[in-house]
């Protein structure tokens, strides 16, 4: 009871904000607040194949399955939420709903069979400057829930590519051909993976990032994404 109220009367002056909406919470655990969790933009995407993430990537890399946990909207709240995870210093955000979408993965025939969790990896200049990679902190949240190890040194980036976010689709898949490598391939060999990201909208990423880890003989690639542009 103490320290209940010794929260309360902290939050007072070192307020817990809803990286959806904005407003005040009580200090909890919580990322969002009630409200916009009830309305979060879920996808059905790990309940049903095949699914319009999976068709993205039909005629461009093979693919055992591929989910996303929430529609992603130019301005709407699940914007704000990856805003907060990538530029505001807050990788909790990443390691709560990595928990959700790990769940949701779990009753999945597909991924439930995988063996381990890779995140798409920044350049280690990025990462320095960020502090952490956002990707890394999903796959952690869904080690939680899946029980897979997370394989961050598995792909590396090897050049520092510039944002996305201005290209088209064509530039987006020219800007990230060449820019992963596996750094032991003996160690994947024969796998079934999952890539972690936090956005897909072309998927040119996860595309490159997929035809570099399927360059090792026997290995099988899944995609999970925090949220996908809406399809």
């Amino acid at each position: 009871m103490k320290n209940r109220w010794l929260a309360d009367f902290l939050s007072l002056f070192y307020p817990n904000y809803c990286y959806a909406c904005g407003r005040k919470m009580p200090k909890s655990s919580r990322c969002i607040c009630p409200e916009c969790e009830l309305h979060l933009p879920r996808t059905d995407y790990p309940f049903r194949s095949p699914n319009p993430m999976e068709q993205l990537f039909w005629g461009r890399v093979q693919v055992e399955a591929a989910a996303a946990y929430l529609h992603f909207r130019k301005g709407g709240s699940v914007q704000s939420i990856v805003h907060a995870l990538k530029y505001g210093d807050r990788p909790e955000i990443g390691r709560y709903f990595g928990r959700l979408l790990g769940e949701a993965l779990c009753a999945h025939a597909v991924f439930s069979q995988a063996e381990a969790l890779v995140p798409i990896p920044l350049h280690p200049k990025k990462q320095r400057v960020r502090g952490y990679n956002q990707s890394e902190e999903i796959a952690e949240g869904m080690r939680e829930a899946m029980g897979l190890p997370v394989w961050s040194r598995v792909l590396l980036r090897t050049v520092a590519t510039d944002t996305q976010t201005k290209r088209s689709v064509y530039q987006r898949w020219e800007n990230v051909q060449t820019v992963f490598r596996v750094a032991s391939p003996s160690e994947v060999e024969g796998r079934h993976l999952i890539l972690v990201d936090d956005v897909v909208t072309t998927g040119a990423t996860l595309e490159a990032a997929a035809q570099t880890l399927k360059s090792v003989p026997g290995v099988r690639v899944s995609m999970a994404a925090l949220a996908v542009d809406t399809l």
